[in-house]
């Protein structure tokens, strides 16, 4: 599934127009990109919990030369999904 089609989804079930269904799916992504990206935590309950990780620095293998290298440390987002969420997609 693509944005456009989950945004079909959205106005279907909302029984919203797909401009209006586009505007909330496109504010929703960047509240959680902006605030992930700060280093917030944002949870919802019964579907999951969206972080961000710190990965330290570490030495890693260039696959071609074998060469060692040295990854740097980095922010990544993680999800992390919740109870109800899992419930529902072991079904």
């Amino acid at each position: 599934m693509n944005k456009t089609q989950l945004i079909g989804i959205v106005a279907e079930k909302a029984e919203i127009s797909k401009r209006d269904a586009e505007k909330a799916v496109t504010a929703l992504f960047d509240a959680i990109v902006e605030n992930v990206a700060e280093g917030n935590e944002i949870r919802i309950v019964g579907f999951g919990t969206f972080e961000r990780h710190e990965r330290g620095e570490r030495t890693g293998c260039n696959p071609q030369t074998k060469e060692k290298i040295t990854i740097p440390a980095s922010k990544v987002p993680v999800f992390k999904a919740g109870k109800a969420f899992k419930d529902a997609v072991d079904k």
